[in-house]
């Protein structure tokens, strides 16, 4: 021990020089080296792929235990329904399909004893419905869903108490996650703060599908989102029930999204206030789109006739809108003679959704003359209209021609007639349509497996050749229907008593009150178009 401390001093003497120069070179500058970002990154990404790898050999029972441990290390109680859904779900390959949270109170504690789940189980859904997150604990669960990537679709409405950090923390993960496409943000209060960092998580994020219902965005909020979404390429959905949005400036910042985004494949704006003005707006950011918008979503918008006139103006020149719905708005049977003329013309509509419009018979004859020209409608939607016999005999004669149509929607128990013989004709008509509607489907079905190996430039002029009517049967049909038209329209001018001995109510545009008959609410939902073009 000696010699080493011999060996050592006179190490310390050869090299005191070399020290010397050493100390006096660090008081100069200073030299400090960081990894490469690549590596920094690389290995972030590797630690936590590791961690899946370990854990997704857990079983549901072994995860169960984890949590009841972890809750323990926190000193918290395990949350009973989170214990049930593990022990009665069904894993799949370290994947699950619902982590439901709704309702629970969720403190700092609780939302760290969940990292043990988070890290081991991959969910298709994580629900934190009125969780009461509070704003530490909301920051922490949100960090862990993104490092572990947990979830494709997350819930987090209903938590009006979101603070700055919770914001920050569900913006660092709408940016940076890469497994999570859809977020549900509803009735929460979306303005200042919130909106800014939104909006600005939105210019690079990964998500598809946004749901922003009765989130206060009207006015600089939707400027701020709108900004955002007019360079954003990912984004497919975007929905925004009831949120005041006006027929002002909301309505224009809608068209200017219209107008630059071209991958937002569906825009819902249901329950706002567009009214006539601000369809106006959407319909010239709608002209623009060479592609993007295929589905519009614009029931109880306040939307009157009036603005059928702009609508008109666009359809014919639209080449991309597949589903459009104007339900429960006051069109009535003269926004229908507006818009029967351009939906004939219209190349690209195949839903159309019309339910609680104010149409009544004089209506379902226009729309009758659009279906006899149309040969790619495939679903038209007229519950909760005053449809009686005169327009369903109308609807079942364009049916002989059309081709396409595979769902007519209408009242289950439809407005009853006065008369009996006029109730069975009624039975008997809506008894046809859905034949004919069936038969549609079927031939739709049939035209897109035989068009299958078919080239595709070919496979139009097929499906055309195997729908079009021949021209005499067409000409036969089309004149039975314009016959009726001309004889419900003498019997409605010219006839002095009554209507030709149908009932008075048959013509009547005002919807007398029914005894014992409550309207149940209509939520039309757009089916997928059809597979065959």
């Amino acid at each position: 021990m000696t010699h080493c401390s011999d060996n050592d001093e006179q190490s310390d003497d050869g090299a005191e020089k070399p020290n010397k120069g050493q100390k006096k070179r660090s008081k100069g500058e200073k030299h400090v080296s960081f990894p490469p970002d690549e590596q920094i990154v690389s290995g972030f990404a590797e630690h936590r792929d590791t961690d899946r790898k370990v854990d997704s050999c857990l079983t549901l029972t072994e995860v169960m235990v984890a949590y009841q441990q972890s809750c323990s290390r926190h000193q918290v109680q395990p949350r009973a329904h989170i214990l049930q859904q593990l022990q009665q779900g069904v894993c799949v390959g370290g994947g699950v399909k619902c982590l439901d949270l709704q309702g629970e109170r969720l403190d700092q504690r609780s939302c760290e004893a969940l990292e043990v789940v988070l890290k081991s189980l991959h969910f298709d859904f994580i629900n934190l419905q009125a969780a009461q997150l509070e704003e530490n604990g909301a920051s922490s669960l949100l960090d862990m869903i993104l490092y572990y990537e947990s979830t494709t679709h997350l819930d987090i409405s209903d938590n009006g108490s979101m603070g700055t950090l919770c914001w920050r923390a569900l913006a660092h993960l709408i940016k940076q996650s890469v497994r999570l496409s859809r977020l549900d943000v509803c009735n929460v209060p979306v303005v200042d703060y919130p909106a800014q960092s939104l909006s600005k998580a939105l210019l690079t994020s990964r998500l598809t599908v946004l749901h922003l219902h009765n989130a206060q965005l009207s006015g600089m909020p939707l400027y701020t989102l709108v900004g955002a979404l007019k360079s954003n390429k990912a984004l497919k959905e975007l929905h925004l029930t009831n949120n005041l949005l006006n027929r002002y400036q909301d309505a224009l910042h809608l068209g200017d999204l219209l107008r630059y985004n071209t991958t937002l494949q569906t825009l819902e704006l249901s329950r706002n206030v567009v009214a006539d003005a601000g369809l106006e707006e959407l319909c010239d950011g709608l002209r623009w789109q060479t592609a993007g918008v295929r589905v519009l979503l614009l029931r109880n918008n306040q939307i009157t006739a009036n603005g059928m006139v702009h609508l008109a103006k666009a359809l014919p020149v639209l080449k991309v809108l597949q589903v459009l719905d104007l339900g429960e708005n006051l069109l009535g049977n003269e926004g229908m003679q507006v818009i029967r003329e351009p939906l004939m013309v219209n190349c690209s509509l195949l839903q159309l959704g019309l339910a609680q419009a104010n149409i009544t018979c004089e209506g379902a004859v226009a729309l009758a003359e659009f279906l006899a020209e149309s040969r790619q409608i495939q679903r038209l939607d007229l519950r909760q209209n005053e449809v009686k016999v005169g327009g369903l005999m109308a609807l079942c004669l364009a049916l002989r021609i059309n081709r396409s149509l595979a769902s007519l929607d209408l009242d289950h128990i439809p407005p009853q007639e006065q008369d009996e013989f006029l109730m069975e004709t009624q039975t008997r008509l809506q008894s046809e349509i859905t034949q004919h509607c069936l038969a549609n489907a079927s031939r739709s079905l049939l035209a897109a497996d035989i068009s299958g190996p078919l080239r595709a430039d070919n496979r139009r002029q097929h499906v055309a050749a195997n729908v079009t009517q021949p021209p005499h049967l067409r000409l036969h049909v089309m004149s039975q229907l314009l016959a009726f038209i001309c004889l419900l329209l003498h019997l409605l001018h010219h006839n002095p008593c009554g209507h030709g001995g149908l009932p008075t109510s048959l013509y009547s545009s005002q919807r007398g009150p029914r005894t014992g008959f409550k309207p149940k609410p209509t939520h039309w939902i757009p089916t997928p178009p059809s597979s065959a073009p």
